[in-house]
């Protein structure tokens, strides 16, 4: 089993900049994928970014080019690192481990607001 922790949200201006972090509780080598998903207030959870074991990233549309994810395989963390935020971009950011299961963390609240 995998114990999957985020930090990092909070309140941040319109244009402003967050770095999520998700700390794993098993070796990050051996997750072969990881992503960061994103869920609004009356919306569905939706796919922000990933990355696999062999570093290859992909990002959908809304934030390419803003947010950058990362893997930091001393401190076994998967981090997401959000520029020229944006009111849209308001969410509660989940951190997903891809293993023979798939796990979830509790989430971390991105407020963009003025």
């Amino acid at each position: 089993q995998v114990h999957l922790v985020e930090s990092g949200g909070g309140l941040v201006q319109p244009g402003g900049s967050l770095r999520l972090s998700c700390a794993t509780s098993l070796s990050i080598f051996s997750i072969n994928s990881m992503g960061w998903y994103r869920q609004a207030p009356g919306k569905q959870r939706e796919w922000v970014a990933t990355i696999n074991s062999g570093g290859t990233t992909d990002y959908t549309e809304s934030v390419k080019g803003r947010f950058t994810i990362s893997r930091d395989n001393a401190k076994n963390t998967l981090d997401l690192q959000m520029n020229n935020l944006k009111p849209e971009d308001t969410a509660v950011y989940y951190c997903k481990a891809q293993l023979r299961l798939v796990y979830w963390g509790q989430g971390t609240q991105v407020t963009v607001s003025s």
